[in-house]
């Protein structure tokens, strides 16, 4: 008996380890990649029990996951991220926000700005203005520990209909 017909013949133990292996390591990560692995491994051990050389029963389980990884995970994964929370959270929250200039802030000297959820950061501005105290703000961006921040786009359009 050589060497490749014993593996043959014992192929769907590599078969079973295979979707195993595949298993755990989708209980692990919860991508549903691997189950779609150990699925066409499920196709090639199938194929394997119905007499089918191990190269057959290799290009079925390629085939199959393949196919199951483009086809099926993503409307699976569409579906499993349906109900998912799509708010910003930590710094990216912050983006957007609007608040008032405690100290004079400016693109070379920072100052302190409060933020509408009450936060004080340090501050300096987004383009070549000085923003004083009680200015109305947003923020554009935050650099490490330091926001960025332009005058309110509501308060530009206050002071153009004051003029």
């Amino acid at each position: 008996m050589d060497v490749l017909s014993t593996i043959d013949t014992w192929s769907w133990i590599g078969w079973l380890v295979l979707i195993l292996v595949f298993l755990v390591v989708e209980m692990l990560t919860g991508e549903l990649t691997f189950l779609m692995l150990s699925v066409g491994s499920a196709a090639g051990l199938l194929t394997g029990l119905l007499g089918a050389p191990l190269w057959g029963q290799v290009i079925v389980a390629a085939l199959a996951a393949g196919a199951l990884l483009t086809f099926l995970r993503p409307p699976l994964l569409r579906r499993l991220h349906r109900g998912a929370d799509t708010r910003s959270f930590n710094v990216e929250a912050l983006v957007g926000l609007e608040g008032l200039v405690l100290s004079r802030v400016s693109p070379s000297v920072a100052g302190q700005v409060k933020l509408v959820n009450g936060d004080v950061w340090t501050a300096r501005a987004d383009a070549d203005t000085r923003l004083d105290p009680a200015t109305r703000i947003e923020v554009v961006r935050i650099d490490g520990a330091t926001a960025v921040v332009r005058a309110s786009v509501q308060r530009a359009h206050d002071q153009e209909a004051a003029t």
